[in-house]
């Protein structure tokens, strides 16, 4: 009898033809998702024109950054929503709902009138439409990392599941890159008028083929197995933190160890090399592109090498990396020059893409089948809004308290330490079997020898 831990996988069964289809179901609403959200940071100084009365400039960027903010707090809300449908219902039915929130969002938002056309009714259905875009990507990271590691192969899971966060940066990618377009072809009065609904209008349709791809697959092997075993969790939620509490914990520090990491890298570094260092914005920009086209590069990479050598070893180097040189690459990024920068901002991309290539396959593989989705989207979603979203924030606290540049280097190691503690608590995972005993358990009919 073969044991839990290593008893044939499902996913060995899926054809290849099946697997490229479910890779690309898996990662485009994570791609649609972030490229909605950079368009959106990137134009927000254009939407405090657009959505708020303008007799103080300041308070309608505040006002555009609150209702950004809104987005994050609505995250868990989605999660708990979408992670319980997700284990009740399937991975197929939450990754077409996610993604069709979002278009249809994403759709409202870009035809919305300003203020100066509906006035107090402009802010608001701006809310309304980030609230719904909130709560779609709430379900979206445990949704699709579910999906793309149920059906991912054992021996190659690392790679599979790394096309989750080549789809984000990619997105990130895709936006700065459209955003620039828009800055060169337009100038900036046209852009205030009406071309910045352009880069919203253009995610609509690329949301709509996401939703056809998602309603042709199947669902995964290992939910249909639940179902036919008739074990299927009719209370995820309250499983996850009665029976599952330590692997939610245990995924909470590496969520927090990856959103941290990738919020300062991705996002406030753009800030703090315009604000701190004095580069100027279009530099700052192209720093960022590079940086995630890296990680196009080194994610999918980082994946491959799991899959050889084990989660945990690829995992702690990362760890390690954060920690030790943060404040190195910070010190060098204080020295201003071209050469200095790069390298610096280069060094921090590096070891944010072997996070992001490993962190979901991680967590995906220490939950049983019957909670995972709900585990995943709750812990995600939580660690992204209490510390992710408020870490730009943090950061620049603490310059302006300390006057010390190299204080995100500092931080940066404090979160590095947070990975090194989540990742000694982990069991090894490389090729373990994703239904677990507790999947089986409850089964009401005779349970197959190859899943005993």
């Amino acid at each position: 009898m073969t044991t839990p831990q290593h008893r044939p996988e499902l996913s060995e069964l899926v054809d290849k033809k099946s697997l490229r289809k479910s890779v690309v179901a898996g990662s485009i609403g994570v791609l649609v998702h972030w490229f909605d959200w950079a368009v959106y940071a990137y134009l927000a100084s254009t939407l405090a024109e657009v959505f708020f009365p303008q007799e103080n400039a300041t308070a309608g960027l505040l006002s555009t950054f609150a209702v950004f903010a809104v987005s994050f707090l609505v995250r868990p809300l989605g999660a708990v929503i979408f992670g319980n449908l997700g284990d009740r219902l399937g991975r197929k039915q939450t990754l077409s709902i996610v993604i069709l929130a979002m278009a249809i969002a994403t759709l409202v938002l870009g035809l919305l009138p300003g203020y100066d056309s509906i006035g107090v009714f402009a802010p608001i259905l701006l809310v309304v439409t980030r609230i719904v875009q909130g709560l779609a990507a709430g379900g979206e990271f445990g949704s699709a990392a579910a999906f793309l590691g149920e059906f991912s192969p054992a021996k190659r899971r690392g790679f599979g599941v790394s096309w989750l966060e080549f789809g984000s940066l990619l997105g990130f990618l895709l936006a700065s890159f459209v955003v620039y377009l828009l800055n060169v072809a337009f100038d900036e009065s046209e852009i205030i008028e009406w071309a910045w609904r352009i880069p919203f209008l253009i995610t609509v349709p690329l949301g709509f083929i996401g939703l056809y791809i998602r309603r042709k697959i199947e669902d995964t092997p290992e939910f249909e197995q639940l179902q036919e075993l008739e074990t299927v969790s009719h209370a995820p939620v309250k499983e996850v933190f009665q029976r599952n509490w330590k692997q939610f914990l245990q995924t909470c520090g590496m969520e927090t160890f990856m959103n941290v990491t990738f919020y300062v890298v991705l996002v406030y570094l753009l800030t703090y090399q315009e604000v701190y260092i004095g580069f100027d914005a279009g530099r700052a920009a192209l720093l960022s592109s590079l940086a995630s086209g890296l990680g196009l590069i080194i994610v999918p990479l980082a994946g491959i090498l799991s899959d050889k050598i084990g989660r945990k070893p690829v995992l702690m180097t990362a760890a390690i990396a954060l920690t030790v040189l943060s404040v190195p690459l910070f010190m060098l990024m204080g020295r201003g020059d071209s050469v200095s920068v790069f390298l610096s901002t280069l060094g921090l991309a590096l070891i944010l893409s072997i996070i992001l290539g490993t962190h979901a396959v991680t967590v995906v593989e220490i939950f049983p089948t019957r909670t995972r989705q709900t585990g995943l989207s709750i812990a995600y979603a939580v660690t992204a809004a209490l510390f992710a979203g408020t870490a730009p924030y943090v950061l620049t606290w603490l310059l302006d308290t300390t006057g010390n540049l190299v204080s995100p280097g500092i931080f940066l190691g404090v979160v590095g330490v947070i990975g090194i503690v989540t990742v000694l608590t982990l069991p090894e995972t490389r090729g373990v079997a994703l239904l677990k005993p507790q999947d089986l358990e409850t089964a009401t009919v005779e349970i197959p020898d190859a899943l005993k």
